[in-house]
């Protein structure tokens, strides 16, 4: 029975491609002074790669557990789930949102970000604060709400995805976790946050609002 058990696991498995740490679109050193290369390999290769690491294992026995009808265990991975998923959704965002490369929002997210906010600066404050204000670990966000059709500031806890949570569309997130600027800007989180909005990719933001209004 026990084999049995373990080879029905491992079909079951089998169906589904595991998550893979993506590459970075730039070099390590490549946000530099503004996040240098040393943060950045240890937050790409090291704390993201667990995540990948972590939810590809809790996922597998997720499927084992349903093969198996083991709903208490199907219960207690969603916490791992959760957390290491969103680990892996988020930073696949943040990667993607940042480059050494000087851009500007589209004409179209500009427009949003007026009506929503008033200006780009009221926007720039706004999420500043919300950001900085994070108790503990977190994520500061630009989102879309297609709800309202208006860009919005919002927050998550921990490693909590942005629309799994807030049911937002994420456009730029800020990771404020420690490990994602404390060997540079050692304790003063609100440094970090003012000086991310120096390397944000707002090609790759503005994208994300286009496909997001098309949810609508």
């Amino acid at each position: 029975m026990f084999a049995l058990r373990r080879l029905t696991c491992a079909a079951a498995s089998s169906c589904r491609a595991a998550h893979t740490l993506p590459e970075l679109p730039y070099a390590y050193e490549a946000l530099e002074p503004i996040i240098s290369r040393d943060i950045m390999h240890l937050h790409h290769e090291k704390h993201h790669k667990t995540y990948v690491t972590n939810l590809n294992a809790a996922e597998e026995k997720l499927k084992c557990a349903v093969s198996k009808g083991d709903v208490t265990a199907q219960i207690a991975l969603q916490s791992a789930i959760k957390f290491n998923g969103g680990g892996h959704i988020n930073h696949s965002i943040f990667w993607k949102n940042l480059s050494p490369c000087k851009s500007e929002p589209s004409p179209k997210l500009c427009e949003a970000i007026k009506d929503c906010f008033g200006s780009f600066d009221e926007m720039k404050t706004e999420l500043q604060t919300a950001t900085i204000a994070i108790q503990g670990s977190g994520w500061g966000w630009l989102a879309y709400d297609s709800k309202t059709g208006c860009v919005k500031v919002v927050t998550c806890a921990n490693q909590d995805p942005c629309e799994a949570t807030t049911g937002m569309i994420p456009l730029f997130g800020i990771d404020v976790w420690e490990h994602a600027y404390y060997l540079q800007y050692k304790n003063v989180r609100a440094d970090y946050v003012k000086a991310i909005f120096d390397i944000i990719n707002w090609d790759d933001v503005s994208e994300r609002y286009q496909k997001a209004m098309g949810c609508k």
